[in-house]
């Protein structure tokens, strides 16, 4: 699908503002690729990758395999299932001119021309069988610069399941209590995976560290955060992060646009407690985001957060699929729909259902809970509401430095917001998580709450005798 006028203004305006000003005198534009036949022209996202390098193997200029099963080979068989989009990476490892062809596929690349150049072309495995690649320099092919691509029936794999990319709610580290500041080190990579979105629908997900959302991370204030985004050697896109914790342009977006097996690092001081979202900001960031590129960061007050018995992490997101939601099968990203705002899916924790089967929160009665609630969006503003009981405190919009609120039945989180939320449940049973826009539990925006203990008749109970009369106070 190719990607509408406005959406590549917007991409370009993005890139604009993410471009810091050491960088604003640009390379000049290196010469345009040879056109693909338009019949082969992939539309989508790669799902046969290949690096290749080229290089000196027993006095004769070679292709040498880059990663993955074909790592170290000289000329390597490349295998991918019909109807696989094949991403082929050429990089000069040597220095002489080269290129890559398919010719069967109606493919070249761009010439490479000094060491480290690379090019990248994208096709579509669309017929069974083998199918030469070459370099079309004078006398190369004839050196023996040549292999060949294996096309071979597609068959189901193993990904094609679906591993799952839910984040447990769970999943909290330990409050960090009574400490002066200190630095803090962590470490994200930006992981692109196929993972199930619903029953027997899979979906390529964008993530931090392989969950969605990416980890809590939580620190004091004052502390030095020191962090480092790595993006993953098999990715395809290029990866960011952007963190409202911190002050400095871009929230750390302009330091961190890593390219595929890239690591990137910056230094920031966390001056203001709260609970805060972070989120990939490479164009197109609403894509990005969507694809479950987002998190949250808690910056503990001095002193800390009053003690419970159990804390959660919900973040809610939004997936914009090309087909209709409940369709079966790997499903791909529509550039139409988020201009449009017209999501096919909204999520708690990346998928649909997960809070309600693979990871539901689970209390004691009278324990005293804490959710972290947070909005990845990219759009819709969530109205947060547990079924069945209230919020005894709230920290509206996440802020710890305003006035909790008391007594909340609904919180009002907007797209990259957040709030704190404080509750006690004294009487057992499963309550329903949910945003009070109540259609898009449709859509799979529900999880549950599954509090375990005695009966509390005093407080909740059936009416044993409807008819009797009831003599109501003056």
């Amino acid at each position: 699908m190719s990607i509408p006028i406005a959406t590549a203004r917007a991409a370009l305006l993005a890139a604009t503002l993410l471009t810091p000003l050491s960088m604003a005198a640009a390379a000049p534009p290196s010469p345009a690729r040879p056109a693909a036949s338009a019949a082969m022209m992939a539309h989508g996202v790669p799902n046969a990758v290949f690096t290749l390098r080229t290089g000196i193997s027993q006095g004769k200029m070679v292709y040498i395999g880059k990663g993955g099963a074909i790592d170290g080979q000289v000329h390597p068989t490349l295998t991918a299932h019909k109807g696989d989009i094949v991403q082929i990476t050429l990089i000069n490892g040597e220095g002489a001119e080269h290129d890559l062809t398919v010719p069967d596929m109606h493919v070249v690349s761009q010439r490479v021309n000094g060491p480290g150049a690379s090019s990248t072309l994208t096709f579509t495995a669309g017929n069974i069988g083998s199918f030469p690649y070459f370099c079309t320099i004078p006398g190369h092919r004839q050196a023996g610069m040549q292999s060949l691509i294996q096309v071979v029936p597609a068959t189901p794999k193993e990904a094609d399941k679906g591993v799952s990319i839910v984040r447990d709610p769970a999943d909290m580290p330990p409050p960090v209590g009574e400490r002066g500041p200190m630095t803090v080190r962590y470490d994200l990579e930006a992981i692109e995976r196929v993972g199930r979105l619903a029953d027997d629908t899979t979906y390529d997900f964008w993530t931090f560290n392989g969950k969605i959302p990416g980890p809590m991370l939580r620190v004091h204030v004052g502390d030095s955060v020191e962090l480092h985004l790595k993006n993953a050697e098999n990715s395809v896109m290029m990866h960011s992060i952007d963190l409202h914790a911190v002050s400095g342009p871009g929230g750390g977006a302009v330091l961190t646009q890593v390219g595929p097996g890239e690591t990137k690092s910056f230094i920031f001081k966390a001056l203001h407690p709260g609970l805060f979202v972070y989120h990939c900001a490479t164009p197109m960031v609403s894509a990005h985001i969507s694809n479950g590129m987002y998190g949250m960061i808690l910056v503990e007050p001095v002193g800390g957060l009053p003690p419970v018995d159990n804390e959660f992490y919900v973040m809610q997101g939004e997936l914009f699929t090309a087909e209709p939601n409940g369709h079966t099968g790997l499903q791909e990203f529509s550039f139409d729909k988020p201009m449009d705002e017209r999501p096919e899916y909204f999520t708690f924790n990346g998928a649909v259902g997960p809070l309600t089967t693979e990871h539901p929160l689970h209390a004691r009665a009278g324990d005293h809970v804490r959710i972290y609630f947070g909005v990845g969006g990219p759009n819709f503003t969530s109205s947060f509401h547990v079924i069945g009981t209230l919020f005894d405190r709230v920290y509206a919009n996440g802020s710890l430095e305003s006035p909790s609120l008391a007594g909340v039945q609904t919180i009002s989180v907007p797209p990259g917001g957040s709030a704190i939320v404080d509750l006690t449940v004294p009487v057992p049973g499963k309550y329903i998580i949910v945003g009070h826009a109540l259609t898009r539990m449709e859509k799979g925006l529900v999880g549950a709450l599954i509090v375990d203990g005695k009966p509390r008749p005093d407080i909740f109970r059936a009416n044993d005798n409807p008819n009797a009369k009831v003599h109501a106070s003056p």
